[in-house]
């Protein structure tokens, strides 16, 4: 914990008036950017998958960005879409 806060708090004057955000700054070039953005890729993925699959592929591809996993489990716990009322299921070929 010491460690971070000596990460954090590197180069910052806690007096001065922008402090706070010189902090804040510290702390988000901590994040590991990258490996959020492929996870997050990964996750919508999944998630355009699984709405696909019940019917729903935006609304998937959306609970998957805002929720991760979670979303997975939100998009398989809604019902299946009703099917488009003027839509005709392709003829059998033979």
């Amino acid at each position: 914990m010491h460690e971070l806060l000596a990460r954090a708090m590197r180069g910052v004057d806690p007096g001065a008036p922008g402090a706070f955000w010189h902090v804040c700054l510290n702390l988000w070039a901590m994040v590991p950017w990258a490996a959020l953005f492929w996870w997050n890729l990964l996750f919508m993925v999944v998630g355009a998958l699984l709405g696909w699959w019940r019917g729903r592929l935006w609304e998937g591809i959306a609970w998957a960005w805002v929720l991760g996993p979670i979303g997975w489990l939100v998009i398989c716990c809604r019902p299946r879409a009703p099917a488009r009322p003027g839509a005709v299921p392709p003829p059998l070929r033979r």
